[in-house]
């Protein structure tokens, strides 16, 4: 084998989750952020003026400080993802969550210290030459600095979220542990499925048999324990609505639409254009339908893999995988190979399929060796490679942003999603181009479709019940009986009342109502995908596109999203010309989809 699949950890930390190193690193940080407040203290934008030299050392050493914190979460987190059950891995952990929070104590004493300042003065600090790159993060920093309280009730804040928004998400992952789904395995004997094995057979299973019979063992073992998980959703909700309503926040949407810099005009936009085109998925649904020999599709057959004479899949090796990525990628844009080459080469990427690693996959750079660290389970599928692909993308995203000041790398979730999913997107066509038969490709294609249908139908789902039961929410603690009945209603609208079967314990089964930050971790998926589309389109027509493609990357935290679309693309993200640009390829896809199955249906 050419390319390990075991990473590297030791060049960011040498010595384990008990490393020397990272304690002193640990240390080193919390002295720092004490001599940050220090100095925060003791200055005087008046007298600092006018070329702000104790005001840069305060911004160099924020940055330096929050460097330091991220290099040591994507250790710690690297650790535990690789070996779920290494009893040392929490306490460090919590040692981290309280250094951020002193951070963050002082960070918000810095945003109001900014709000101080007088205009004129903080206009000459934007413009002055050492200041200017990160212009747009200091007006975002006083921005944020005129919403928050007094000091002692940020720190106080802060500190019991703690016990808060991060103990209740903390605590919905201790409550995963325990949900097992007594089933059978292939050959009817009984078996015992954790959550993630369950999941796994429910979404991915061949047989469509065996998936009809999980889905309602799978619905039993959540409604179970449905009233622990609706305490840990209301609970988590209340304390965010709370602290809303500390600030002044009476819209639970402000804050996600700011973390990510989009307008609401441009998320209603989006959804419109989703719910205005979505009937071909539908009718692709159908199609898939009766393909798998039933009349309309079930919630357990929309992911679902279709298994048909002649469709077997080529199995990849782990070097095929990474040759296939590198190549493919080059044919976008030579950078973006190197940069996968070197991830391979410098052992970057966890793959390896084995017991005690945790379920999924991620990216995360570390700022300081200015590497990145990908985390998931390779099996050879397809599927995986697209995977491996996705997150490849995002790591280039974080390569051509490291020598930046740390303030202009902090993109957000929406367009964080942009370089992953065109990257996902390279290999996945490139797949279904190398497909040697027509039931090859009709295979390789719904695979495809497994985005879209996410996109348009399942988050669609997602945020139309995270926005009613904060509505409600707002109101009344929500019942178990109550969020099932959200969860039901918000999917027979966003499938179009088109399915057999639903979920409705997704609200407790789905991690990504329980993340503490950000809030709606679902729309800039949305998003990320359908302006990735519009840049892929481009990127196939474009003779110069990587160097336009890297500009647009480099200023994806300098300006809202909207300002990043119009000067990179040439376009208005409130209008929907472009949106609907993406929408054309995967109708492409559909058809073409149609077109091979025409003759294998009735």
């Amino acid at each position: 084998m050419k390319y390990s699949m075991k990473w590297d950890l030791d060049s960011l930390f040498a010595g384990g989750i008990n490393s020397d190193q990272l304690k002193a690193k640990l240390t080193q940080i919390k002295t720092a952020t004490a001599a940050l407040g220090d100095l925060l203290d003791r200055w005087d934008a008046a007298s600092d003026a006018p070329n702000y030299p104790q005001f840069k050392k305060l911004i160099t050493q924020l940055q330096a400080i929050d460097a330091g914190l991220d290099q040591a979460g994507i250790f710690v987190m690297a650790v535990g993802s690789a070996d779920i059950h290494n009893p040392d891995v929490a306490p460090v952990e919590a040692d981290l969550q309280d250094l951020d929070t002193q951070l963050q104590n002082v960070s918000g004493k810095l945003k109001k210290v900014l709000v101080q300042v007088p205009d004129a003065n903080f206009n000459a600090m934007l413009v002055d030459f050492d200041l200017k790159p990160i212009a747009f993060n200091l007006q975002e920093m006083r921005n944020e600095g005129k919403e928050l309280l007094d000091d002692k009730t940020e720190a106080l804040i802060n500190r019991l979220n703690l016990d808060g928004k991060a103990a209740w998400s903390s605590h919905y992952d201790s409550l995963v542990a325990t949900i097992s789904v007594p089933f059978h395995d292939a050959d009817g004997q009984p078996v015992t499925l954790s959550a993630g094995q369950a999941d796994n057979n429910l979404l991915g299973n061949a047989d469509p048999q065996y998936r009809a019979e999980l889905l309602p063992a799978w619905e039993q073992a959540w409604t179970d324990k449905e009233q622990l998980f609706a305490d840990t959703l209301n609970h988590l909700a209340g304390f965010r609505l709370t602290e809303y309503g500390a600030h002044g926040v009476t819209d639970f949407l402000q804050e996600p639409l700011k973390q990510n810099r989009l307008s609401a005009k441009t998320l209603n936009t989006i959804w419109q254009v989703v719910d205005e085109n979505k009937q071909f998925l539908l009718d692709y649904l159908d199609r898939k339908a009766a393909l798998l020999g039933k009349k309309h599709a079930g919630w357990q057959d929309v992911e679902a893999p279709l298994n048909l004479p002649g469709g077997q899949l080529h199995h990849f090796t782990y070097d095929e995988a990474a040759e296939f990525i590198i190549k493919h990628y080059g044919e976008f844009s030579p950078k973006m190979a190197a940069l996968a080459q070197r991830a391979f080469e410098n052992r970057w990427i966890e793959a390896e399929d084995r017991a005690g690693k945790a379920p999924g996959g991620w990216m995360e750079s570390a700022p300081e060796t200015h590497e990145s660290r990908i985390f998931m389970t390779f099996t050879g599928s397809p599927n995986d490679v697209s995977t491996l692909a996705h997150e490849l993308g995002h790591a280039f995203h974080s390569s051509v942003m490291a020598d930046l000041p740390l303030l202009r790398q902090e993109y957000a979730m929406n367009v964080a999603e942009t370089a992953s999913t065109f990257g996902e997107l390279i290999v996945a066509d490139a797949n279904v181009r190398a497909a040697k038969t027509d039931a090859e490709k009709i295979t390789l294609l719904n695979a495809k479709m497994d985005n879209p249908l996410a996109m348009f139908l399942n988050i669609r789902a997602r945020y139309l019940f995270e926005t009613r039961f904060y509505q409600l929410r707002q109101q009344k603690l929500v019942t178990p009986a109550e969020l099932n009945e959200l969860m039901l209603n918000a999917q027979k609208e966003a499938f179009g009342h088109n399915l057999s079967t639903y979920s409705p314990h997704l609200w407790a089964s789905k991690l990504h109502f329980y993340i503490d930050e950000p809030a709606f971790y679902n729309f800039p998926y949305v998003f990320g995908y359908l302006f990735s589309l519009g840049i892929y389109a481009k990127a196939q027509q474009a003779g110069n596109f990587e160097n336009d493609y890297i500009a647009l990357l480099r200023d994806t935290a300098n300006m809202s999203t909207e300002q990043l679309a119009q000067k990179h693309l040439g376009v208005d993200l409130t209008q929907p010309d472009f949106w609907l640009a993406g929408v054309k390829l995967i109708k492409r896809d559909v058809a073409e989809f149609m077109r091979l199955t025409d003759s294998l249906v009735k």
